[in-house]
């Protein structure tokens, strides 16, 4: 029998050798009209005669980094939590009156701006002084005449209440029974200070 062959390629030496003038001449012109992609500066101290003196090429230094490259990304404040519906236990007993509504805010009559302010103030001291559930009364607007408007704050304040100035006070908020107001007022459940 005969024994197979060695079909593997033979070994390649891997040494290194020094840069012809013609090939240092020919890399600098490639050099110069290189661009580069970032503004680095960029140090070659090798010239052409280290090149032909030195049978190993030199070796580049490491371009140093940029301090923009050490820069810490500020880490954006934590988004307040998301609003949950009052639950219908609770919903239950505010409108049958056997769970105390702390506090109540009427915004009839107030301008959009007006009506903010007040309303966020409102929020926040009953947020600092421990109150559970307030009740604010929006008003269901004009319904009379042509041109009837269907209460802007009617439509606002459930807006407002979404928002994360607003939402660090309120945990949740809902329609209120007819007895309090009907279409025209709000259950707000209020977040505990901690």
């Amino acid at each position: 029998m005969k024994r197979p062959r060695n079909l593997d390629p033979p070994p390649v030496s891997r040494r290194k050798r020094a840069l012809s003038r013609e090939e240092v001449e020919l890399w600098e012109s490639v050099a110069k009209q290189a661009k580069p992609l970032r503004k680095r500066p960029r140090s070659l101290k090798a010239s052409a005669e280290a090149l032909d003196e030195s049978p190993v090429a030199p070796k580049l230094a490491p371009a140093p980094k940029s301090p923009a490259m050490h820069r810490k990304i500020p880490a954006a404040p934590p988004a307040p939590p998301p609003l949950a519906p009052l639950g219908r236990r609770e919903r239950s007993q505010l409108s049958r009156g056997r769970k105390e509504i702390d506090a109540r805010l009427d915004l009839h009559g107030m301008t959009q701006t007006k009506a903010h302010r007040v309303l966020l103030s409102f929020l926040h001291h009953a947020h600092e002084n421990g109150m559970a559930f307030v009740l604010i009364i929006t008003g269901k607007g004009r319904t009379v005449g042509p041109e009837s408007e269907r209460g802007v704050l009617r439509r606002q304040v459930p807006h407002w209440l979404g928002l994360p100035e607003f939402r660090s006070f309120v945990i949740g908020f809902e329609e209120a029974h007819i007895g309090h107001g009907g279409e025209g007022a709000l259950y707000v459940r209020v977040r505990r200070a901690r």
